[in-house]
């Protein structure tokens, strides 16, 4: 591959990061179609259900006058050539005349997995791939594992002191935020990332939480609470508004068992309840991460306290960690964010490909677990 080509995929990529948060659960795409060393045509997937990158791009070029017949597409996912909610793709690309499709990397779900390419080229049209391939798995590195494994990506996010402490509520149940107002904006643009957001009983009897993302754009997420006593108060944000909003809560069959009237008013609120057997086999943990795969949700977000944070970097069920760091000192009056230690140094979780942001006077630190990289890594390109 030349330097041109990877210039104009990066420039490519860059686009298609501003779908994040937007497109899911569909990839993020970006496009740039260049004719005689110039860009005429740039675009990018929006929004979820809306027009493909490479149809953005190719109106681009009608906007600016040029004809895109004879110039080179870069697209960083391989374009669709079946219908779905918008036409496919490959039409367009061959309609248009172009001459040659750089691709970043394939789509590895069932219904693509190279059969785009492979129409472009009986077309004639010249196609490259794996210009840029590992950043363009990586952006899309929830997507991909969900169209090869069928198992939803996982993301950890919690808030803590610079000496690892997490909030708390004070004895009149005012409650203290560890982050700043602009941190706390951009957890809800991860929420909208995401198809589901999971917090355990404490959480919910600690702060009343309504777990949504606000603004929404669209997006409703199933709220999940992993409660297996069944002790959530009926008159919380999450029981008041379980018929606008999914409410999953995750309980154990001996619970059920024993109080089935507790049961009963909860499902009559609008939640529904997921029944996890009480076995020295599968955690309960896995047992709902199938039942969310087998539903479709590609990305989880668990905004859980030090407890539920611990119980999925102990089983290693973590794909990626996002931690917000502000400058306050809470000493022993603090949680310790991480309830349990992590074994022993050798075994603790290592983070790569990490990003580091500022939000006003926090920072956030963003990385991916070695287990979701490897899995990213395998998707054949």
């Amino acid at each position: 591959m030349s330097s041109q080509d990877e210039k104009y995929m990066e420039a490519a990529l860059k686009l298609a990061q501003r779908g994040i948060g937007s497109v899911e659960p569909n990839p993020a795409v970006g496009c740039i179609i260049v004719k005689a060393g110039q860009v005429i045509g740039k675009g990018r997937h929006k929004k979820f259900g809306g027009v493909h990158a490479e149809i953005n791009a190719l109106e681009d070029c009608k906007t600016l006058g040029v004809s895109p017949r004879g110039a080179t597409m870069y697209v960083s996912l391989e374009p669709c050539f079946h219908y779905a909610k918008t036409p496919p793709c490959t039409d367009a690309i061959i309609d248009a005349g172009l001459a040659k499709v750089v691709v970043a990397t394939i789509d590895p779900s069932a219904h693509a997995n190279g059969k785009g390419i492979e129409q472009l080229r009986n077309a004639g049209i010249e196609v490259q791939t794996g210009v840029c391939e590992t950043q363009a798995k990586l952006l899309n590195a929830p997507f991909m594992k969900f169209a090869t494994t069928g198992k939803c990506w996982v993301i950890l996010k919690w808030a803590q002191s610079i000496d690892g402490k997490v909030a708390w509520a004070d004895q009149s149940k005012e409650r203290r935020w560890i982050s700043g107002e602009e941190s706390r904006k951009d957890v809800h643009k991860l929420r909208r990332r995401v198809q589901a957001i999971l917090v355990g009983i404490n959480t919910v009897l600690a702060d009343n939480p309504l777990l949504t993302a606000r603004p929404s754009k669209g997006k409703q997420l199933t709220r999940i609470v992993l409660d297996s006593k069944l002790r959530i108060p009926l008159d919380c944000e999450l029981l008041a508004t379980a018929k606008k909003f999914p409410l999953l809560i995750v309980t154990s069959e001996q619970t059920l068992q024993t109080n089935p009237q507790a049961a009963e008013a909860i499902r009559k609120k609008g939640a529904e309840l997921l029944v996890f057997a009480d076995t020295a086999g599968q955690s309960n943990l896995s047992f709902l991460l199938d039942e969310l795969s087998n539903r479709g949700v590609a990305q989880l977000l668990v905004e859980g306290g030090p407890t539920v944070i611990s119980s999925f970097l102990k089983e290693h069920l973590a794909d990626e960690i996002c931690v917000y760091i502000a400058p306050k000192i809470l000493g022993q009056r603090g949680r310790s964010a991480i309830a349990e230690p992590l074994a022993k140094l050798t075994e603790s979780v290592g983070l790569n490909y990490v990003k580091i942001k500022r939000f006003g006077e926090d920072v956030c630190v963003t990385g991916l677990c070695k287990k979701a990289i490897d899995e990213v890594a395998a998707v054949e390109g």
